[in-house]
C-alpha cells in the first residue's frame, strides 16, 4: 500500500504551520516548526509572492498531508465529491473524515492519523463486528467501531483507556470509555471539522 515515508516534520515546515502529524510531540518544544520555523531548503530563501494558483496548490497539499492521502487517492475523493449532490468542498472533507483511520484518531485511540493507520493495518479494530484492516474504509452513520477481542488485552489499549478522558471527542461520534467502543452518530458537518482548510480553493484548483 502506497504511503508517504519521508520526514513528516518537513511537511509542517513547508506549510509554515503545525499539521499535527506527530501527535503530542507537536505540542512540545521539540516540534520542528518551533525549532526551525523557516521552510526546508536554502538557509535564506527569497521571498516570493505566491500566485493564486500557488495558494490553491498549498491548500490541496495541506489537506492531503493532514489526512495522509497520496495524490491519486485524493483525486478519487474529489471526483466522488463532485458526483454527489451538495457543496463539493464540504463533501470532500466529509469523505476524508469518514476514513476509518481518521475515525480511530478522532475517537482518541491514537495520537496521530499515521498511528491510527498503523493500528488499523494491524487488525486491531472491527466495524459492526467484522474485522477491518483497511484504513481508507468509509464509515457510515450508526456504524460501530470496536476493538477486536484479541486486542482488548493489549498493553497499548490499557494505557489508552487510562488517558482517554483528557481527549476531546467530536460530537458526531460517541465513545464508551469502558470498552473503547465508538459509534458514528451522524455524518460530520463542516462545523464539526476543526481543521483550518479552505476547501473552496481545492475545488478551484481541480476545476481549472
Amino acid at each position: 500500500m502506497a504511503r508517504y515515508t519521508g520526514p513528516v516534520c518537513r511537511l509542517c515546515r513547508r506549510a509554515g504551520e503545525k499539521l499535527f502529524l506527530k501527535g503530542e510531540r507537536c505540542l512540545t518544544p521539540k516540534c520542528a516548526v518551533e525549532r526551525r520555523p523557516t521552510p526546508p531548503g536554502t538557509a535564506n530563501p527569497r521571498r516570493r509572492k505566491v500566485s493564486e494558483r500557488g495558494q490553491q496548490l498549498r491548500e490541496k497539499q495541506r489537506a492531503r498531508q493532514i489526512y495522509g492521502v497520496l495524490e491519486r487517492q485524493f483525486r478519487r475523493y474529489f471526483a466522488e465529491a463532485e458526483r454527489r449532490p451538495g457543496i463539493t468542498g464540504e463533501i470532500l472533507l466529509q469523505l476524508l473524515e469518514r476514513r476509518l483511520d481518521n475515525v480511530v484518531y478522532r475517537m482518541g485511540l491514537a495520537d496521530s492519523r499515521a498511528q491510527a493507520r498503523q493500528l488499523v493495518n494491524h487488525g486491531h479494530f472491527q466495524v459492526n463486528g467484522r474485522r477491518t484492516d483497511i484504513p481508507s474504509f468509509l464509515v457510515r452513520a450508526n456504524d460501530v467501531i470496536s476493538l477486536h477481542p484479541s486486542s482488548a488485552s493489549n498493553e497499548y489499549f490499557k494505557v489508552v483507556k487510562e488517558n482517554i478522558q483528557r481527549k476531546a471527542i467530536p460530537t458526531w461520534i460517541s465513545l464508551d470509555l469502558t470498552t473503547l467502543t465508538g459509534r458514528v452518530l451522524t455524518m460530520p458537518a463542516r462545523s464539526d471539522i476543526d481543521i483550518r482548510i479552505n476547501e473552496q480553493a481545492i475545488v478551484e484548483f481541480y476545476s481549472r
